[in-house]
């Protein structure tokens, strides 16, 4: 697909990830459809990014006038099928779905009968194999990863991450969109985790390790890592951040996937993930969130 020819996005997914990334698409002028299971999780998506569209405006990063030309770019729908039916549909699809490969591998067999068959399909995730994702497909070539970090607005790495399949003409035309969203795309091959998380995850794992064995408080190894290596959060800060269900989903990925009994999840976060505590989305997590 010739790259400038990409006018319209499909997003799967409205949570936090999903709807950072429709909300760069729409600032940036491209017309987007967002797609999730239940019309609650759509209105929760579109109130998310007026808010942090006139949080940019208010700091004089968008002009006023452009918040709601952006919103006005951004329809929902609860009917994947609507992807295809639309007199605009799109020529790329980014899924933002949960951390589960069963989710997404069916995802991608279904988006794979409705889109047409130029579409490319690129996947959010973090951790999981795309060239597994791809096999689900009939368009191997066509599937890539497209990893955002959140916050996706302020955030501006994009991990592209190529299958054994993924061809050129995708891979161009992934990379050069980012680029018109003024992210730096970064490309790296397939494998678990990538690069961010096959490093960060080890490092977040073992901050709370010292934790569970007494060798410090949460909030000494988070000073530790923001005093001593100038990191703007600590690592538990971040994980809550993250989410602590994320974290250990990645964690079992990384520990299935290279076989490394490194990447084992630590006891203490299976268990605060067992109790409910997930960090900020659920109030606790390493810290309260009240």
């Amino acid at each position: 697909m010739p790259e400038n020819t990409i006018q319209t996005i499909g997003v799967i997914g409205a949570g936090t990830m999903g709807s950072g990334i429709a909300h760069v698409f729409a600032r940036s002028g491209f017309s987007v459809i967002l797609c999730d299971i239940q019309q609650d999780f759509l209105l929760k998506a579109k109130d998310r990014i007026r808010t942090n569209l006139n949080r940019e405006a208010a700091k004089g990063k968008l002009p006023q006038d452009q918040v709601d030309q952006a919103l006005a770019r951004i329809t929902t729908t609860t009917d994947r099928t609507a992807l295809a039916q639309a007199d605009f549909a799109p020529q790329i699809v980014i899924e933002a779905a949960s951390e589960r490969f069963d989710l997404k591998a069916e995802l991608f067999q279904s988006l794979d009968k409705i889109l047409p068959a130029e579409a490319i399909l690129a996947t959010n995730t973090s951790s999981i194999s795309i060239t597994k994702l791809a096999a689900q497909t009939q368009r191997p070539a066509q599937v890539i990863g497209m990893h955002f970090f959140n916050p996706v607005p302020v955030m501006a790495l994009v991990e592209i991450i190529r299958g054994l399949q993924t061809n050129q003409a995708t891979y161009d035309a992934v990379h050069a969109l980012s680029k018109l969203l003024g992210k730096t795309p970064i490309e790296v091959n397939d494998s678990p985790g990538f690069v961010s998380n096959r490093v960060l995850m080890p490092l977040i794992n073992e901050a709370a390790f010292t934790v569970m064995e007494g060798v410090a408080t949460a909030e000494a190894v988070d000073q530790v890592f923001q005093l001593g290596m100038a990191h703007p959060m600590g690592p538990l800060t971040l994980a809550d951040f993250i989410g602590l269900d994320v974290c250990v989903d990645i964690l079992r990925m990384l520990h299935q996937g290279l076989g490394d009994p490194k990447y084992r999840p630590c006891p203490l976060l299976v268990r605060m993930v067992d109790a409910g505590w997930l960090g900020r989305k659920s109030g606790r997590g390493f810290y309260s969130y009240p």
